[in-house]
């Protein structure tokens, strides 16, 4: 991999990068692949990565039918946590957690990981005995949590509303000081550039429009540059999951829904945790940048466009403003969408399929992002093997068959139909 010292560095930018190599290549289709990774995002290339350095498998293509990173890895509001209750939920997270503290180092990549600590609030007595049952369950697994009374509160976070007589009374809080938040498109590019030096082919603007089968088996994909042979095929497309699902004949417990963020202009550091609010819905953060980066809750409409509408961006302004009078006058700068894959536990879905060499990633709702170095290492475990890792065995499709539903608050809502 390619290292730059500070006097090329210097040297390229005060040429206008002329000779400034590209980070990953953009070769031409291969007839046949060992790994086919639909999906170049950053589940899909942290799959390809993974695949790669942790199992030997080189000959891997992952096929975007746009940019790196252009769906929901560039659409979100970049949290990182693990604090979950559930076993299965938090080992996986947990693990996922361990890679991010490690993952500029590996990828020799700065994905710009700040562990500034994510704080979730309660504003009920119900609340607060939940918060710290889950604060408990998790240091029972070996996971940091610390509960934080309305005097530390307000002390660390003097910003936030917690006058008796707010809309959201402020109890408590429960805080994960290892949590945090990444770069998105740094994340992407990272584990782009780490798989294409391991010999991964990277191939943008290649849209698979059908599944090449024999039988019961899936043997390739039919994209929008032709036909691709391969051994496997893993699917990682986030919000378009059924559609691809649908080319192989097959349906699954998801739907599709937007989901919104935006960011303000930007003002000096003030905010120094992750908060979120799961009363109000609320989660925000401040970027590098000064902006004020914030979400709500999702349309509860089914899907497939990222554009959404006036009035959740109203509902989520409003529990922002309850919340942080302070930022009132704050002016927007931009807001975007993404599309979730909602699962009907709220959990992932990690698994084989009913169709032979075919691999399923998705069903990520709110939490996607947070689990691309879990999600992706365990994918390339299942893919490589043929089997799921410890970590994912309990996020396989057969748990809806079997009425084994990993459904906890902390994973995200799921829609309201279900």
């Amino acid at each position: 991999m390619q290292r730059y010292s500070i006097w090329s560095l210097a040297r390229n930018a005060l040429t206008g990068h002329k000779n400034w190599q590209a980070a990953w290549r953009h070769p031409e289709p291969k007839p046949h692949y060992d790994v086919i990774i639909v999906g170049g995002g950053g589940h899909g290339l942290a799959t390809a990565y993974y695949l790669a350095k942790e199992h030997g498998i080189t000959n891997v293509a992952v096929l975007e039918k746009g940019y790196l990173g252009g769906g929901n890895t560039g659409r979100n509001t970049t949290i990182v946590r693990s604090n979950y209750m559930l076993d299965d939920n938090a080992h996986f997270y947990e693990h996922g957690l361990k890679l991010w503290h490690q993952l500029s180092i590996d990828l020799n990549y700065n994905v710009m990981f700040s562990p500034r600590g994510v704080l979730n609030l309660v504003h009920s007595d119900a609340a607060r005995d939940a918060a710290k049952r889950r604060g408990n369950a998790m240091r029972l697994n070996g996971i940091d949590s610390e509960y934080w009374d309305l005097e530390t509160i307000a002390k660390k976070i003097p910003d936030l509303n917690v006058s008796k007589n707010a809309r959201y009374p402020v109890k408590g809080g429960l805080m994960q000081k290892r949590g945090g938040t990444a770069r998105h498109d740094a994340v992407a590019w990272g584990y782009a550039r780490g798989a294409d030096a391991r010999g991964v082919d990277i191939i943008q603007q290649c849209e698979v429009t059908g599944m090449m089968m024999e039988g019961n088996r899936i043997v390739g994909v039919e994209t929008s540059r032709g036909p691709i042979k391969a051994g496997k095929v893993g699917i990682a497309v986030a919000g378009h999951t059924t559609q691809l699902l649908n080319m192989a004949g097959l349906t699954a417990p998801i739907e599709s829904h937007l989901l919104q963020a935006m960011v303000s202009e930007p003002i000096k550091p003030t905010l120094d945790y992750v908060v979120t609010s799961g009363a109000a819905h609320l989660y925000v953060s401040q970027s590098d940048k000064g902006g004020l980066v914030f979400g709500g809750d999702i349309e509860f409409y089914n899907s497939f466009s990222q554009r959404g509408n006036t009035r959740t961006l109203e509902h989520v302004t409003a529990a922002m403003i309850s919340l942080f009078p302070r930022y009132a006058k704050l002016r927007l700068l931009r807001h975007w969408g993404g599309i979730m894959d909602m699962s009907m536990d709220g959990s992932p879905i990690i698994s084989k399929t009913p169709r032979d060499n075919l691999f399923l990633n998705g069903g990520w709702c709110y939490g996607g992002f947070k689990a691309t170095p879990a999600s992706g290492w365990c994918f390339a475990h299942t893919i490589a093997t043929g089997e799921p890792h410890p970590l994912n065995a309990g996020f396989t499709l057969e748990r809806f068959e079997r009425g084994y539903a990993i459904d906890e608050n902390g994973a995200g809502p799921v829609p309201k139909a279900h």
